[in-house]
């Protein structure tokens, strides 16, 4: 079947588009000046790729397609999210899961800083790491995961956010260059555990030491032990003060700050703070 009339159209598209920029003075100065050139640009790109698509032409033009897209990236996101997602069925098409592992990583990131819809950017770190997994790029797969437990566990989903962080600490406690931030991982775990549970934060952390011995000794699992018998003691003094000896070395992150609070407000009478 001859497609050269698609690809044709495509291309005066993306040349029609690339006028539409041009005319608008400048992007930015469009996008804020309420120029609707840009827009209508950044429509005629998607078509482009529609028709790329259709006429199966994985050539440098549907790259120069996504390469020009990406530059609306920053102002356009409903626009952008809806054209990355049409370039991930192609790349799924082709069998090219790590690029579209890399797109939906790209929108995650939109949803999770620009759009602030954070259980959208959990569905494409989830995805993003489902094809990373397929091409063994376990890594890769594992920094999406991490993004996952980070923001199941602010979501109040703890016990998701557990099992990630268990297979991610069991993935790389036996990788000599990767396994010191198993402790990391495990104590993440442990401290949604917590949340959920005293008892279970114990029951935790006992098969912890026994899966990965080197968490034994570690800074992490001491401030835990003393947090569960602060905790047992109902001592929201003692608590804080264990805190505070901990951050003196190492400096709390604000996930760790939240859920270290989430843990002493069950404290009976507690302040609800760190100080």
């Amino acid at each position: 079947m001859d497609n050269s009339g698609k690809e044709k159209e495509a291309m005066q598209l993306m040349a029609d588009a690339d006028k539409k920029v041009k005319a608008s003075g400048s992007f930015l100065g469009g996008m804020f000046g309420g120029n609707h050139k840009v827009e209508d640009a950044c429509d005629m790109y998607a078509r482009a790729a529609n028709m790329f698509k259709m006429a199966k032409n994985w050539s440098g033009d549907f790259f120069t397609f996504i390469s020009a897209f990406l530059f609306f990236l920053i102002c356009l996101f409903p626009e952008a999210i809806n054209c990355l997602n049409q370039a991930i069925d192609i790349y799924t098409d082709m069998g090219r899961f790590t690029i579209a592992a890399k797109h939906h990583i790209t929108i995650a990131e939109i949803y999770e800083s620009e759009l602030v819809d954070i259980e959208k950017a959990i569905a494409h770190y989830e995805q993003a790491a489902d094809y990373y997994k397929g091409e063994e790029s376990n890594s890769s797969a594992n920094k999406c995961l991490l993004k996952v437990g980070h923001y199941s566990a602010q979501l109040e989903q703890y016990q998701k956010a557990i099992e990630i962080y268990e297979q991610v600490a069991m993935s790389t406690m036996d990788n000599p260059l990767l396994k010191y931030n198993a402790k990391e991982y495990f104590f993440k775990a442990s401290l949604c555990h917590f949340i959920v549970d005293e008892l279970n934060a114990k029951l935790a952390i006992e098969k912890y030491e026994e899966m990965f011995p080197a968490f034994t000794d570690s800074r992490e699992l001491k401030l835990l032990k003393k947090l569960l018998e602060a905790h047992e003691e109902q001592n929201s003094e003692a608590f804080t003060e264990a805190v505070k000896e901990f951050d003196s070395v190492s400096r709390l992150d604000q996930w760790l700050t939240t859920m270290l609070l989430r843990i002493k407000k069950t404290i009976q009478g507690d302040a609800g703070d760190l100080k």
